[in-house]
This record gives C-alpha cells, sequence and structure tokens, in this order.
C-alpha cells in the first residue's frame, strides 16, 4: 500500500484541515456536499489505516510474545545445561577423589606386598639357614656313628 509509511496522526490533521476549509469558504449546496463526501471517504480511509495499524500493533505483540517466549525456552534451557554441567563437574570431581582413594590403596598394596615379600625371603634365609644346620648335624652324626 502506497500510505504505508503514514501514520494516523497525519490522515487525522488532514481530516481537520479540510474541515477547516469547509467552515471557511461559502459553498454552495452541491459543493457543500462534494466535500462532505470527501470528507466522508477521507474519515473512512483514516479508519482503515488506524485499523490496519491496529492489526499489525496486534501481530507485533503476538511476535513480541513469541520471542518473549522462545528466549523464556532458552533461558530455561540453558539453566538445564548449567546444572547438568554443574552434575557433571561434581561427579567428575568425585571420580577424581575416588580414583585419588584408588591410587592411595594401591600404592598401600604395593607397599604391603613389597613387606610381606620381604619378610617371606628373610622366612626363606631362615629356613635355608636351619637346613644347613640340620644337614651340618645330619652329617656330623653320621660320621660319630662310623
Amino acid at each position: 500500500m502506497p500510505n504505508d509509511h503514514i501514520p494516523p496522526e497525519h490522515h487525522r490533521q488532514q481530516a481537520e484541515g479540510v474541515h477547516e476549509k469547509a467552515q471557511d469558504s461559502p459553498q454552495d449546496p452541491a459543493q457543500a456536499l462534494e466535500v462532505v463526501e470527501e470528507h466522508v471517504l477521507e474519515a473512512e480511509s483514516a479508519r482503515n489505516e488506524a485499523e490496519r495499524f491496529r492489526r499489525f500493533a496486534e501481530k507485533a505483540r503476538e511476535v513480541h510474545d513469541q520471542h518473549r517466549e522462545a528466549l523464556e525456552m532458552v533461558r530455561q534451557e540453558r539453566e538445564r545445561l548449567r546444572e547438568a554441567g554443574e552434575s557433571a563437574r561434581i561427579a567428575g570431581e568425585e571420580a577424581r577423589a575416588a580414583a585419588e582413594d584408588a591410587r592411595h590403596a594401591t600404592l598401600d598394596a604395593v607397599h604391603a606386598t613389597a613387606e610381606a615379600l620381604a619378610s617371606t625371603l628373610e622366612h626363606m634365609k631362615v629356613v635355608e639357614e636351619m637346613r644347613r644346620a640340620l644337614r651340618h648335624i645330619r652329617d656330623a652324626s653320621k660320621r660319630d656313628s662310623n
């Protein structure tokens, strides 16, 4: 439409200007009727234009509401993602702590195994010493009995 950019206020001012001209100029009844009909057409045009702007405003409000709802959905999704990230962070921290505990337990087990092996080695040395001593006693007793 050619008048899309003309605000309704402009049409009202035009109508007032035409109305003032009609009041100021002496006219015969035919001219007065023409002016009145022109005013009626201009008023109807202004009403139509105002209605069109009202519909535009309503559509703009609907779009604004849709955008607001979409933004709210995005905000809620961001909040859910933040909460999921926080849960993941906490789970990661707990996993790190569990891994650290497992590492300490593994080190303790390695040390205990090393101590057990050292103790076993000592016991084996003692047993070997005892075997030598028993062999020596047996050999000495065989010599004495011969």
